[in-house]
């Protein structure tokens, strides 16, 4: 479990890393092309999620393999669930029906969870 546990919570981090480092510091006509809800989304709020994405990145990889306070991965998986399905509601809500990577990323971090449980 703990393999799994630990090629799903990088291939996780490693995305999050990246989608969230971009939203921190990429400009908004640069997001724009592949995120259209940044038009309606105050730039502090598109920042804010991009440092969530960073720092529940940071927290799937670093308790693991320190041992130091080992909830905080159960904690950044269950955050990264309720961010998928908040983005769900934002992209249904502007009628974009191309949800496929939001279930996937939904999925990838409840099973992320469940095997965080496992451990802990």
């Amino acid at each position: 479990m703990n393999v799994a546990y630990g090629i799903l919570a990088g291939l996780l981090a490693l995305f999050y890393l990246y989608g969230g480092g971009v939203k921190v510091v990429r400009s908004p006509e640069r997001l724009r092309p592949m995120m259209a809800w940044v038009d309606s989304t105050p730039l502090p709020a598109v920042r804010a999620i991009g440092v969530a994405e960073v720092l529940g990145a940071v927290g799937l990889v670093l308790p693991p393999l320190t041992g130091i306070a080992p909830g905080l991965a159960l904690a950044a998986a269950i955050g990264f669930v309720v961010l998928q399905i908040g983005a769900t509601r934002v992209h249904l809500s502007r009628g974009d029906r191309e949800l496929g990577l939001n279930i996937t990323l939904l999925i990838a971090a409840a099973v992320t969870a469940w095997l965080a449980t496992v451990w802990l």
